[in-house]
């Protein structure tokens, strides 16, 4: 797969600017590709709509993407990988008719789940019994986290949006790091989507993400506000 893959400055060159000196920094940095990948990374708007991913490429980045952290490692997310020509047409018009729908090869449905703490000793169980965690300390998560969600019906929808977000985000890099262009959208009317859909009622469509083969014409990461505008020491 091929993608189109411009920029102002190199990513290395700007990652040692961030870090320091360019001379020492960017040497030390240019190796460090994850850092590339984040700091060439922009909003794909054009798709080359010919291209396919696999049942594997999605499935792979999926499984990255439940790499991320999630509180009590509840894991409420859920991803629906909408590929097919039918389901594509199902969800255009109510995505706002964003032609990215369509021309991508694929666009996540990024699902929150409400923050149910009940669910802590089975998210728990494998961790247990790869012997990660002992399981007198099960309860010692349960509890804290009945403590924070339960009958706290705004909590519980913040922690949906928050994992699902966190998850989106592991996705957005990953696809980077492969080649593949990636779009995080809001544009969509979320109760058609959760009707069409059939998602649960503990279930919050977070975003959609577009992902796949970019064609010409994106533009490279735009500039990002100073750090000394957004950061405060305490």
């Amino acid at each position: 797969m091929n993608c189109i893959i411009t920029a102002t400055r190199p990513a290395t060159r700007v990652a040692a600017e961030i870090f320091g000196e360019t001379g020492k920094s960017e040497n030390a940095l240019g190796t460090n590709a994850v850092i590339e990948t984040i700091l060439s990374r922009s909003a794909a708007k054009y798709y080359d709509p010919a291209a396919i991913l696999s049942d594997d490429q999605i499935r792979d980045l999926v499984r990255i993407g439940t790499s991320a952290p999630t509180s009590f490692h509840l894991q409420n997310w859920r991803f629906i990988a909408v590929r097919s020509p039918e389901a594509k047409a199902r969800l255009r018009p109510i995505a706002w008719n964003q032609p990215a729908i369509t021309d991508a090869a694929v666009t996540f449905i990024i699902i929150g789940q409400l923050a149910d703490a009940s669910t802590v000793p089975d998210r728990l169980a494998p961790v247990v019994e790869a012997g990660i965690m002992p399981a007198h300390l099960v309860p010692e998560w349960e509890i804290p986290a009945r403590g924070l969600y339960d009958n706290q019906p705004q909590r519980q929808r913040d922690e949906a949006v928050r994992s699902a977000t966190f998850g989106a985000a592991a996705i957005i890099y990953a696809a980077r790091s492969l080649g593949l262009g990636s779009t995080p959208m809001i544009g969509f009317d979320d109760e058609a989507v959760h009707s069409e859909f059939g998602l649960a009622e503990d279930e919050v469509p977070v975003m959609l993400l577009t992902v796949g083969p970019e064609r010409a014409g994106n533009w490279p990461q735009k500039p990002r506000m100073p750090v000394a505008d957004v950061l405060d020491f305490a």
